[in-house]
């Protein structure tokens, strides 16, 4: 095996985690034997998951304790994300969190209520004072639950450093949670990453899907790979836990090509500044395609993440010199299972049709601007990960767009962060002027999904985080309110809340506000159910009497829907 004259070799300190010192610092957040449904550095939509996710028998409303002494530090509610979630700061330097919850043990509900009340909204991030609520290690602090982007009843729990905020791998530490399964391996994947570079005679990926026998993963039908040039390996691979039949991320990853380590990947501890680095450590592409998440063990310039503890040459080989060599992976979970693939390749140079390559060549380490007829396009340094050429074509406008389609490349390709894109609007009439909008258009079917924007100087102006087809378009339609317990006129004597379906087709709903007798109430809104909610309050709402309500929904382009009914309770 032969590399680059200019090739190094990186080996950086595994992550330095003295607060994993004492492993039996934290005991379970349940009482409950623990199961889970995920586990940290498991592979997300564009993320990294940071925490486990513990079952909860199928339900919610488990009790959930302090894990460790402490003090509670934060109070997070939102519509999305973690829901309702609870941070606890702990002596030795690290800080709990318990996310997806129903509700908040008594006095701290109370609290965090009397805060939504003071600010008028449902959505809150406060800031705990010190000492408020100092708990003890299995004190009851919470209900377990379902809110936010939760797709169904279980706790997230994590375990973060508490100066930087970074999570660390819960399985670090003594929890009871059984595991004898080792990591499995579904497919490989090679990659021609210079211009001479070929696999099998084509200038493309190739994927070979993996068979288990004999203690150890092998290639199916074990292929002749001739192959020549840079390469680069990918990994299908997962894990199971013991009890669950859940998917789950496994924690190490080696790539060694003749006995020589050339890739290591970790999950000890993340940075949330770097979980998007995800979709450059992933085939984004093939995942774009097939659905299928694959680990490359090679790392594309732009992809600054920090859990590669051994890299040569960025996980890149150069195999050139006409021999065979052995490529191995070893994949490992937290508890010490393994798994082994061995595979040859020959090193054999062939004369390769390569593609011929068009488009605007994009660079990822400078500012890359694009203006066409109708189109502006401004990219930063660090919005991609590597160097490519960006496929652009103009299209004709399909009937409810207000511009011509622009095609900026496709969705194999990611974006790290935002980019400005500007639509001219010479085709949009001046009173829609401020309904406008960019959407995205599916190449396939022609359906539009909004992704933001305001009118400015002629121009629909928005911040765009995906590539693909763009065009105006309008939102003049108002979100829809629909009661479910609730008529005017009606009696509420045998219902302890008022519940309404809300939703917005296109923009989205931006806020919305309710008032009984011309005060603000706390409704509840689970978003990904589109539920809104009021439960009837004594503290809050005087009761036995008449009284009048006022819904107001709004989506982001400002256009209103109001629901109005009186009622007794």
């Amino acid at each position: 095996m032969k590399f680059w004259l200019l090739t190094f070799l990186i080996i950086f300190s595994t992550p330095d985690l003295p607060l994993v010192s004492n492993p039996d610092y934290y005991s379970s957040p349940v009482k409950i034997p623990i199961l889970l449904s995920g586990n940290f550095g498991e592979l997300r939509s564009n993320h990294f998951h940071s925490g486990i996710d513990i079952k909860t028998e199928g339900k919610t409303g488990l009790p959930v304790y302090a894990a460790a002494e402490g003090d509670v530090s934060r109070i997070n509610i939102s519509p999305t994300g973690f829901g309702l979630a609870l941070y606890i700061d702990h002596p030795n330097g690290t800080t709990t969190v318990y996310g997806h919850l129903e509700n908040l043990r008594d006095d701290m509900a109370r609290y965090a209520k009397s805060i939504q009340y003071m600010k008028e909204s449902f959505s809150i991030d406060i800031s705990v004072p010190q000492g408020m609520f100092h708990v003890k290690k299995g004190e009851l602090v919470a209900y377990s639950g379902n809110s936010g982007s939760s797709g169904g009843p279980h706790l997230h729990f994590e375990v973060r450093t508490k100066n930087n905020q970074h999570p660390i791998n819960p399985l670090l530490y003594n929890f009871k949670i059984q595991d004898a399964i080792a990591p499995q391996m579904m497919s490989v994947m090679l990659y021609p990453l210079s211009d001479d570079a070929h696999i099998s005679g084509k200038d493309y990926s190739q994927r070979i899907e993996t068979v288990y026998y004999d203690g150890a993963y092998h290639l199916k039908g074990n292929p002749a790979l001739n192959v020549y040039g840079d390469l680069g390996f990918g990994l299908q691979t997962l894990d199971y836990l013991d009890g669950s039949w859940s998917k789950c991320g496994v924690y190490e990853i080696n790539l060694s090509v003749d006995g020589e380590i050339v890739y290591s990947f970790k999950m000890d501890e993340l940075d949330f500044d770097e979980t998007r680095y995800l979709n450059s450590h992933i085939d984004y592409g093939h995942l774009a395609k097939y659905g299928r998440r694959l680990h490359k063990s090679w790392v594309e310039p732009g992809n600054h993440l920090s859990n590669y503890t051994t890299l040569s040459n960025q996980g890149k080989v150069r195999l050139d010199d006409g021999k065979t060599h052995t490529i191995n992976y070893l994949i490992k979970d937290v508890k010490g299972n393994s798994s082994k693939l061995e595979f040859k390749v020959s090193s054999k140079q062939m004369n390769v049709s390569k593609s011929k390559k068009t488009g605007i060549p994009i660079r990822y380490n400078s500012t890359n601007n694009i203006e066409k007829k109708g189109m502006k396009a401004s990219f930063k340094t660090g919005t991609f990960y590597s160097d490519f050429n960006l496929e652009y074509e103009e299209k004709q406008a399909t009937p409810g767009l207000y511009s011509s389609i622009y095609k900026l490349h496709n969705r194999e390709v990611p974006a790290h962060q935002y980019f400005d894109l500007k639509l001219e609007a010479s085709k949009l009439p001046i009173q829609l002027r401020e309904k406008a909008l960019i959407a995205l258009v599916d190449e396939k079917t022609g359906k539009t999904s909004a992704l933001g924007g305001n009118y400015e100087n002629g121009w629909i102006d928005a911040q765009i985080r995906q590539l693909g087809n763009f065009a105006i378009a309008i939102d003049t339609i108002a979100p829809s309110i629909t009661p479910i317990n609730i008529k005017n006129k009606i009696t509420l004597t045998n219902n302890g809340k008022v519940s309404f379906k809300i939703r917005d087709d296109f923009s989205g709903i931006a806020s919305y506000q309710g008032k009984i007798d011309g005060h603000w109430v706390l409704f509840e809104y689970d978003a990904k159910n589109n539920l809104l909610e009021y439960y009837f309050d004594k503290e809050h709402l005087e009761l036995n009497k008449r009284h009048q309500l006022i819904l107001v929904v709004t989506d982001a382009k400002n256009n209103k829907r109001t629901y109005e009914a009186n009622f007794f309770r």
